[in-house]
């Protein structure tokens, strides 16, 4: 299938990518400098007394790694998944040490072990995420029992009921979990959807390439036929002036048959056309539907495939534009359709004056119920497992497939002012309706554009 463009894994790590040196660095700058800040206004400014100087040595240890690293590496140095994750721990060693020393989990500040942990939630490995939020874990823990007294009033100790310092390492305990997953559920969506278009976009200009090869084919063909005509026509000349001589007589035969051959390739050329002559950019709502459906035709162990059009309201058949998307996208949905038909597959168009509707029908075992809310999603796959040469059919869901087919169609369809919409027939089988405004996939617009540089010559 088409949709296997790019594999899963692949495409995400690429998408996702390492990080920069010097985005950790900036970071832990902010860091440093907020630290120093607190620090500083706490001890002189509000005048509780602190171990200034074993914080400063904390903060100081920060500030020295960075220039060390500064120094040692360019800031435009992509950092491996091990590496970033060393720089994250580290960090959360230099925050548990500096909140040791001024009150551990009674700090307000102590919510900021959180920070580390969601940095590396949203770009590293689910692997080095539950590390670093182990490490942070333990971090709390050891905080929670070992800590330096709070900053406080000279003279005056604070010191708070031991339900609540343990609900301050509760809240603190759940805050780590919930939002490392939460953050790694979010940038894990994210890939997914970046990587899901991207698959797309490459869908799209595989399609374009080759409707654009189509076109050029019979552009090319209309222009060479001419001197082809020509060149016929001399050599039927030339064959019958030489009918007495044996040896030129066979090689102007033998130039007739290929001129003759030439003519019959760029016939087929002509017919296939696709882009880039504005006679084939036209293609009427049945010969959109044959030629969306055309690879499955022929199939021999494939399902009878039925091909319906009709008129609505009496308008008459619409000329519509030949747009890649569209037959890309409805070829999909009609292959997902024989791949699952039991041995019935229905391609139904139905048009009015202002709108054209297709549905693709089948009788196999329609969309499960556990994926049909979220099908139109990236990496979903849509329905049990595939018929089989034999008929048979397995009962599990299918495993098999990156779920990106139904998402590209849908995603290119949708760039054409479509609306698709899908679910499970009243009896057996699955239901795909697409619908369109015919103002914007008619042809009329594009017979205006090709007209008017000659109104204007």
């Amino acid at each position: 299938m088409p949709n296997t463009l790019i594999d899963r894994s692949s495409a995400m790590s690429a998408l996702q990518g390492p990080v920069r040196l010097r985005t950790l660095t900036t970071l832990r700058w902010l860091a440093v400098g907020g630290q120093s800040v607190a620090i500083l206004m706490v001890h002189f400014v509000i005048g509780f007394p602190i171990p200034l100087g074993l914080c400063i040595m904390a903060i100081a240890a920060s500030a020295w790694l960075n220039l060390f690293t500064a120094l040692r590496f360019s800031p435009q140095r992509f950092l491996t998944d091990r590496e970033a994750a060393a720089y994250i721990a580290y960090d959360i060693l230099q925050l548990c040490a500096l909140l040791a020393f001024t009150g551990g989990l009674l700090n307000p500040f102590s919510a900021l072990i959180i920070a580390p942990v969601m940095i590396a939630a949203s770009f590293l490995a689910l692997r080095y995420t539950i590390l670093i939020a182990c490490l942070a874990l333990a971090g709390v823990g050891i905080l929670a029992l070992y800590h330096m007294p709070l900053p406080w009033r000279p003279g005056d100790e604070l010191d708070l009921a031991p339900i609540y310092k343990f609900g301050v390492w509760a809240a603190l305990s759940f805050s780590v979990i919930f939002f490392a997953a939460y953050a790694h559920r979010i940038a894990a969506e994210s890939v997914q959807m970046r990587s899901a278009l991207t698959a797309t976009q490459l869908v799209l200009e595989r399609e374009q390439r080759l409707s654009a090869l189509g076109g050029l084919a019979a552009a090319a063909a209309h222009e060479l036929g001419t001197p082809l005509a020509t060149i016929q026509l001399t050599a039927r000349e030339m064959q019958r002036e030489l009918e007495n001589d044996e040896l030129l007589g066979e090689d102007a035969a033998l130039l007739v048959e290929q001129v003759k051959r030439c003519r019959e390739i760029l016939g087929r050329l002509s017919q296939h056309g696709e882009a880039g002559d504005a006679i084939h950019d036209r293609v009427d709502v049945g010969g959109l539907l044959k030629e969306s459906a055309a690879p499955f035709l022929e199939k021999p162990d494939g399902p009878d495939i039925r091909i319906e059009s009709e008129s609505g309201d009496g308008a008459p058949e619409p000329m519509l534009r030949r747009q890649p998307e569209i037959v890309y996208g409805l070829r999909n949905f009609i292959e997902n359709a024989v791949g699952f038909a039991s041995s019935d597959v229905r391609i139904a168009a139905t048009w009015t004056k202002d709108k054209l509707d297709i549905v693709i029908e089948d009788d196999g075992p329609g969309f499960s119920t556990e994926v049909l809310s979220r099908l139109g999603e990236p990496y979903v796959s849509s329905r049990f497992g595939p018929r089989k040469t034999d008929g048979q059919r397995p009962t599990s869901a299918r495993t098999g497939g990156m779920g990106l087919g139904f998402f590209i169609a849908k995603s290119l369809l949708e760039r054409t002012a479509a609306a698709i919409s899908w679910g499970n027939r009243d009896r057996r089988g699955a239901r795909v309706a697409i619908s369109w405004p015919l103002s914007a996939i008619t042809a009329e617009s594009l017979a205006q554009d090709t007209t008017q540089p000659t109104a204007n010559a």
